[in-house]
């Protein structure tokens, strides 16, 4: 076979042709009723895959079997075969846009899958439907799926409606009405909260009351509230509902690739009862918290590679992240047990007057989300913390700017 399709072997006709017979004696064999005889070719295509040319090893022509080829191949070219898929499963995954929670069947429905369409206030929408916050938001994009810059086109301030609904959050141009349907590019805005944690942007100075809302697949928005009360009460309400209802993640792949990608979460609202989702969010913060140490404890050599730094900076910061969600989630569902109250509002008036649990675990920093344990102490260490991130923000003002454009 060496020298086939080479240049060099291009006047080396003996040696040609005697290769070809050999290829074509080793299919011979491998498949007889197929090949019923070894034919003489210049080309290996013919041997290999004699169906090509409408012709049969022995030279006749078969009209009808190439007219069938040509109508499979013009079927499945004009109507794609559909991957096999779980109704109940589709039904109930969550899209990046915010995927439906309601029963759909038809292709309509399916397009737009994952966002919750007509049947949003249907009655067999499971509980965790519930409406739990609703007001005026300023939205701007400033990170993609996977932490990717967002293009500059595509950051701009927008004003929305905010429904906190389950888990997607739905952001209208309009203000909301029961009866009022929600438009496609409603559906396209709404954004699935599963697995995130929204964070008070103490590090952004240019509007007041901005705060972050980082996704499970680290997409970045940055939501700028009426007043302080409206911020800390929308941080509060998207990290329970997230907590109450985000599923356990699925076990980790296993497979040969070395790089570092962050594992898929399971959009799927948890039916476990609350005991058992903190225990759930407990077992995966103790996990978190022992391999993040184990990473931390064998830091990179100097004379690394730049490709093994990078992978190792995204590793710590996604173990970092992780354990101050899960370590937010803990905090919540335990504050929100002793309280006893299913009233979120009634819940969130009381989290706020129990000096036990400060607003820095419900809103941790995104870039200082390993100091918000240290902010139990009171309000003194807080102002030193402003005080310092002030300092930070003049070193890093003229960087930041690039990173997030008014």
């Amino acid at each position: 076979m060496i020298g086939v399709n080479s240049l060099h072997s291009a006047g080396r006709l003996r040696s040609r042709s005697l290769c070809t017979v050999r290829y074509g004696r080793d299919f011979r064999m491998m498949d007889p009723f197929r090949y019923p005889r070894t034919p003489r070719s210049r080309s290996l295509k013919p041997l290999v895959f004699p169906d090509l040319l409408g012709k049969a090893q022995d030279g006749q022509n078969h009209p009808q079997a190439r007219k069938r080829r040509k109508a499979l191949y013009n079927s499945i070219k004009n109507q794609k075969l559909q991957w096999t898929l779980d109704e109940e499963e589709l039904r109930k995954s969550f899209s990046e846009l915010g995927d439906s929670l309601c029963e759909s069947n038809t292709s309509r429905s399916m397009k737009r899958e994952g966002s919750s369409g007509k049947l949003l206030s249907d009655a067999t929408q499971p509980s965790g439907t519930l409406l739990y916050k609703n007001g005026f938001l300023v939205r701007k994009v400033h990170a993609d799926s996977d932490g990717k810059r967002t293009p500059r086109g595509k950051r701009g301030w927008k004003t929305f409606y905010a429904i906190l609904k389950g888990l997607i959050l739905y952001l209208q141009k309009g203000e909301y009405r029961p009866d009022k349907q929600l438009s496609d590019e409603d559906l396209k805005n709404a954004v699935s909260i599963h697995h995130s944690l929204a964070m008070k942007a103490s590090d952004y100075s240019k509007r007041p009351n901005v705060f972050y809302l980082r996704t499970a697949d680290w997409r970045v928005y940055l939501f700028q509230a009426p007043n302080a009360e409206q911020m800390q009460s929308w941080i509060t309400r998207i990290n329970t509902v997230a907590a109450m209802f985000s599923s356990p993640p699925f076990p980790a792949a296993i497979g040969s690739q070395k790089k570092f990608s962050r594992p898929l979460l399971p959009g799927t609202m948890s039916k476990l009862p609350e005991e058992e989702q903190i225990r759930s969010h407990e077992a995966r913060f103790r996990a978190i918290s022992t391999e993040l140490a184990e990473l931390r404890s064998y830091p990179p050599d100097r004379k690394v590679k730049g490709r093994e730094l990078e992978e190792y900076r995204q590793r710590d910061e996604y173990l970092e992240f992780e354990k101050t969600r899960y370590g937010t989630y803990v905090m919540l569902l335990r504050a929100k047990i002793r309280s006893g109250e299913e009233d979120l509002s009634v819940f969130e008036s009381q989290l706020l007057e129990d000096n036990g649990l400060q607003r820095a675990h419900s809103s941790p920093t995104l870039q200082d989300s390993s100091q918000a344990s240290s902010t139990r102490d009171g309000g003194g260490s807080s102002k030193a913390s402003g005080c310092s991130s002030k300092l930070r923000q003049e070193g890093q003002r003229h960087s930041y700017r690039q990173a997030v454009k008014k």
